[in-house]
């Protein structure tokens, strides 16, 4: 219970930052060279935006699993709660360091796995989670 709320608040907090700070994005390359169409163009009538913080630490990912429909168009960011850690997506070109961002669209359903792009240690090979797409 204490993680989903504190998912919950990350993800407010988020978006309440993104709103604030949308005219002062100074990271032109804060979403690695991933581009993918818009919502709506997989033909199911779009999605729904969604602000999704995975906090890293050593060694896992928090969440370990995010569930999305397709069609959404989802901002990740990667925040190092313990140690120092990378977040890829290699089926979406997203490749995260610590505080950065990344916006794509997930355009059809499926599994996606992620894990640590950075070499953290002895658990490194352990640090994976998934992209559930329905």
């Amino acid at each position: 219970m204490k993680k989903k709320l504190a998912l919950t608040f990350t993800v407010t907090a988020l978006a309440a930052v993104m709103a604030l700070s949308g005219c002062g994005n100074n990271n032109a390359n804060n979403n690695n060279g991933s581009t993918t169409p818009p919502a709506g163009n997989g033909g199911n009538g779009g999605g729904e935006a969604k602000a999704i913080t995975v906090n890293a630490t050593n060694f896992e990912f928090d969440p370990p699993d995010v569930k999305l429909n397709a069609g959404d168009k989802v901002t990740i960011t990667l925040k190092n709660d313990t140690g120092n850690h990378g977040l890829e997506i290699p089926d979406f070109n997203v490749n995260l360091k610590n505080g950065e961002s990344a916006t794509f669209t997930v355009d059809k359903a499926g599994s996606y796995d992620f894990h640590c792009s950075i070499q953290c240690g002895s658990g490194h090979a352990d640090m994976v989670g998934k992209l559930t797409v329905s």
